[in-house]
């Protein structure tokens, strides 16, 4: 506790830190318990950037922990770059994102860095779009996707726009590390970084670049211009960012009959009309649902507030409004891609789909019906595009679509992230396509139920705070991995993968994934941007009353021993 005690006082007695951070510090100076909270460690920078509740010290995110990440990528960006250094910079619309982002840019200025920074509120995909479009060295994107409210982060970007993987985040984090003091943080003034020229404001030119990027990923306008009416879309931003760059693509290509949920229009760091502003929750469509219950839509979209996930609401066989998993809008979504190139003559011999460990199987079989390869990574998008820079350098595979079960999609090379936007327009393209067929995307879906096996998966989270809670995950994967499990419910486990040495030519993570006799599977893997671990299950049914009772047994008897 004296560590933690010293680093409190270090704040308090820092002249670099402002008055009123130092009063908000002084107002817990009665509970050792929040005080051990915020300064037990410093805010961790993975792979993927850092995420955390706002707030002062050094384990939350505020302008001193975003300005000491900013000073060590900084620092990496100069040793790297060739010539004159450029870094975008995006935010979304949670509380302080635009402060946390103008931080950011005048460290870079500090630094003689050129920060070319959004006006205003984007996607997280137009970032990774922009960094290449711009040619920079790096992107930052301030955002912590679908957490609470009292949660933002800092994500970073290579020049290819796709997130630093390992090799590069550790080059980054060594940097940060090395930032021990504020006076170590190289900052301008506003007015300085403008009048230098290091600081520059984009916007609607880069905006309708990536709109014509995005729209150029569509398979089906003639047919989207007969059922541009009859499809009736309800959309909801859920405060976030996609409200306008959704909007437009949906319209660039010619859907005309598209609601929007009203209520979750406007941007909120607050998210007020939901619990969580998740689109992989029922709970966040509530309203979307209710409205399109009233105007008898066939498709429901909502994004989630940086605007990289998706999720999708549909009618099943009575009527009623389902929500799709990550999973079934992946296998629909490679069902439609794969045979529209198929139909047209245009899939690659080489063509291959990327899905991660704990994505399901059923989007790799349909995959394989239609003669593409498919290839698995570790979670984090990072990875999906990291294949897409090999293939681009190598020739050797033909990139057609990327997905993970979080509700995250990528077709085309435009970004090197996942896209809700694109993948809005795809799915509203999917549902106008079977529309004219007489089918719902529900339909699709049991029909590749019926052709392909009754796959199901489920999710389940366990949120562990502070201290303990790391301690508490890290002896949760210690008992898996130390005392191994030979079978759950009298089912065999046939093998047992430990990525954490780093097998199957994938990074070292901290996953473990267990393969049953029947052929189902289940996996452990504390989150790397939230105090969570997660467990993912799996498993493939004769019908789907089988493969619900199945998925069922395997959880409860798995979280019972988690528990």
């Amino acid at each position: 506790m004296s560590d933690v005690i010293q680093a409190y006082e270090r704040w308090l007695n820092d002249p670099i830190v402002d008055d009123t951070t130092k009063a908000e510090l002084r107002a817990i100076s009665e509970q050792p318990k929040e005080i051990e909270d915020r300064f037990f460690r410093e805010l961790e920078f993975g792979t993927g950037g850092m995420r955390g509740v706002m707030g002062a010290g050094t384990n939350r995110l505020n302008k001193y922990t975003i300005g000491r990440a900013t000073q060590g990528l900084a620092n990496y960006v100069l040793a790297s770059s060739k010539g004159q250094a450029s870094v975008v910079i995006a935010h979304d619309s949670r509380n302080n994102s635009p402060e946390f982002a103008l931080e950011a840019a005048l460290v870079l200025a500090g630094n003689g860095i050129t920060a070319y920074v959004f006006e205003g509120l984007r996607p997280t995909p137009e970032l990774s779009f922009a960094v290449r479009h711009l040619n920079a060295d790096s992107g930052i994107v301030i955002t912590a996707s679908h957490n609470p409210p009292e949660y933002n982060g800092y994500k970073v970007y290579g020049n290819d726009g796709c997130q630093y993987v390992p090799e590069f985040a550790e080059q980054i984090i060594a940097e940060i590390s090395g930032v021990t003091s504020f006076d170590q943080v190289q900052k301008l003034t506003q007015v300085e970084a403008e009048a230098s020229g290091k600081l520059v404001w984009i916007g609607s030119d880069v905006d309708q670049a990536y709109v014509n990027a995005v729209t150029a990923q569509s398979l089906n306008s003639e047919l989207i211009k007969s059922m541009a009416n009859p499809l009736k879309i309800v959309f909801t931003p859920l405060h976030g960012t996609g409200n306008l760059p959704v909007r437009a693509c949906l319209a660039d290509i010619g859907f005309e009959n598209v609601e929007i949920v009203a209520e979750q229009e406007a941007p909120n760091g607050n998210f007020p009309t939901v619990k969580s502003p998740n689109p992989e929750e029922r709970e966040a469509f509530t309203l979307a649902i209710a409205q399109a219950k009233t105007s008898d839509a066939d498709l429901i979209i909502g994004t989630d507030p940086d605007a990289d996930r998706i999720g999708a609401v549909v009618k099943d066989q009575s009527g009623e409004y389902v929500v799709l998993t990550g999973n079934q809008t992946g296998a629909i979504l490679i069902e439609y891609l794969l045979s529209q190139y198929q139909q047209r003559g245009q899939l690659p011999a080489n063509g291959v789909v990327i899905k991660t460990i704990v994505t399901s199987e059923m989007g790799a079989i349909v995959a394989q019906h239609y003669g593409c390869e498919v290839m698995s990574t570790l979670t984090g998008f990072k990875y999906i595009g990291e294949k897409i820079r090999q293939f681009e350098q190598t020739g050797s595979h033909t990139y057609l679509f990327g997905y993970e079960e979080s509700y995250g999609y990528l077709a085309g090379t435009y970004a090197r992230d996942k896209d809700a936007v694109a993948a809005a327009m795809l799915i509203a393209e999917a549902a106008a396509f079977y529309k004219a067929q007489n089918r719902t995307l529900y339909d699709v879906l049991v029909s590749l139920y019926e052709q392909h096996g009754f796959f199901l998966e489920h999710l389940e989270s366990r949120t562990l705070k502070g201290k303990d809670g790391l301690e508490q995950i890290r002896a949760i994967m210690n008992n898996w991995r130390a005392a191994a499990p030979s079978e759950i419910n009298g089912i065999a486990i046939t093998t047992m993968k430990d990525y954490a040495p780093g097998i199957d030519g994938l990074p070292a993570e901290n996953v473990l994934k267990f393969f049953l006799a029947d052929g189902s599977w289940f996996c452990l893997r504390p989150s790397g941007t939230e105090p969570k671990i997660k467990v993912y299950f799996a498993v493939c049914g004769n019908s789907q009353e089988d493969a619900k009772l199945r998925v069922q047994q395997l959880t409860q008897a798995v979280m019972s021993r988690v528990d």
